[in-house]
């Protein structure tokens, strides 16, 4: 039987060394639905995969083999995966990815950003050619609640980004970000949103880094700073006091002899890195140079729990929303299941009204009486229609007819005690 199943890990449940190991860069995301769709271990197919979670979300017949899909496609022993994997069947999916969505679960609840991103992933699984009803329908409503949860609860207003915990990290190190040069490797959102809060508190400068020149300089434009290549990260690292990357690589750009060696430059002035990318762009060895400051995305994570006072009430409103839209949803479930019953339904009662017609029509060509004819098919119609529920009660077992009984009045609108 085919069930509805959201299968992954998140920042709850697997360290960040796992999670940067199942995750899917975005050239992988199109093959890897194309392959769960063409080993026919999933029916329908989208997958989620950010900096704090990899979720497939699936109809499928066997979840355990999703799994192993997932573990062999990452090249992860499927034992050690299972460890910190949630596989959460129909209705508890449905709830998951409307809290998802809604960001109740995202590291800093109520950020934005995850329904971007999940938006990002259904456009992506409708290109891969695996978006199918169920989950078309699924993610189409969790974009409503989600919506509604913003414009209904103060959710978003209390909730505390990354952006503004990094900004906050620096200003814990140095007396004054002012004081400070900043480089941005990465040209995508969360860089994006990282500049915003960091010009927020101006700056001594700022510069970009990105594989090419033109989103760089998109973004050195846009907040009056300079922009560089990847390839002159080397040289220009030495220069800045804080570093701020997050790319889709799926191996560390900045390792421990590039910023020993800016480190000397620097005179062992201290360096804050922040890396919020998984997988992680800074080798873990940087952190333990004496003058770096690393902080990992998980790091800024309990910096935001720690800092975060999220009104209660608003939780609890927005659960009542999610409770609502997974009851409306799991409702158009059921009734889905259900087509292909009424429709075999309506075309024997069509096949019946053809044929009753037919004859109808065959009488009075011969001219008999039109009385008769419409009486004599109404009376026919009539009976094939309690033919069946008429032998039912006639052959049921007595342990059965009671409620065969319950079933027929609900059908026919009928009450034994009129």
């Amino acid at each position: 039987m085919t069930e509805l199943v959201a299968l992954g890990v998140n920042h709850q449940t697997a360290p960040l060394a796992l999670r940067e190991r199942v995750s899917f860069g975005p050239e992988r995301l199109r093959p890897a639905l194309q392959d769960l769709i063409d080993r026919e271990l999933a029916k329908e197919a989208a997958i989620v995969s950010t900096c704090n979670r990899t979720e497939v979300y699936c109809a499928t017949e066997d979840s355990g083999k999703v799994l192993r899909w997932l573990a062999d496609f990452q090249n992860i022993d499927a034992a050690h995966l299972e460890k910190y994997v949630y596989a959460l069947p129909e209705k508890a999916a449905v709830s998951h990815a409307f809290r998802v969505a809604s960001g109740l679960e995202s590291m800093v609840i109520g950020e934005p950003q995850i329904l971007g991103q999940i938006k990002e992933a259904v456009r992506t699984a409708e290109q891969a050619g695996s978006l199918g009803s169920v989950l078309h329908k699924l993610f189409q409503r969790s974009f409503s609640v989600a919506k509604e949860v913003r414009f209904r609860t103060e959710i978003g207003a209390s909730s505390v980004s990354m952006a503004a915990a990094a900004v906050r990290v620096a200003e814990r190190i140095f007396p004054s970000v002012s004081e400070q040069a900043i480089l941005f490797v990465g040209a995508g959102e969360m860089i994006d949103l990282c500049a915003t809060h960091f010009a927020g508190r101006k700056p001594k400068s700022v510069a970009f880094v990105n594989r090419t020149s033109e989103r760089a300089g998109e973004l050195a434009q846009k907040f009056g700073g300079q922009s560089f290549l990847l390839s002159d990260v080397p040289e220009v690292i030495a220069r800045f006091d804080v570093l701020v990357t997050c790319t889709a690589s799926p191996l560390p750009l900045i390792g421990k002899g590039l910023v020993e060696r800016a480190l000397k430059v620097r005179r062992h002035k201290p360096m804050l890195i922040v890396d919020l990318a998984v997988p992680r762009d800074v080798e873990a060895e940087v952190g333990r140079l004496r003058d770096v400051f690393l902080y990992s995305i998980d790091d800024l994570g309990k910096i935001v729990k720690e800092g975060m006072e999220l009104r209660q009430s608003a939780v609890s409103e927005a659960e009542t929303i999610i409770a609502r839209g997974v009851s409306d949803f799991m409702q158009w479930m059921s009734a889905r299941d259900g087509v292909p019953a009424i429709r075999a339904f309506r075309s024997q009662a069509e096949a019946v009204r053809e044929y009753e017609l037919d004859r109808a029509f065959r009488s009075l060509a011969k001219g008999e009486d039109a009385s008769a004819v419409l009486r004599s098919l109404a009376s026919a119609i009539t009976n094939k229609f309690l033919h069946g529920p008429t032998h039912a009660l006639h052959t049921a077992r007595p342990e059965q007819r009671k409620d065969l009984v319950e079933m027929l009045e609900r059908l026919y609108f009928t009450d034994r005690k009129s």
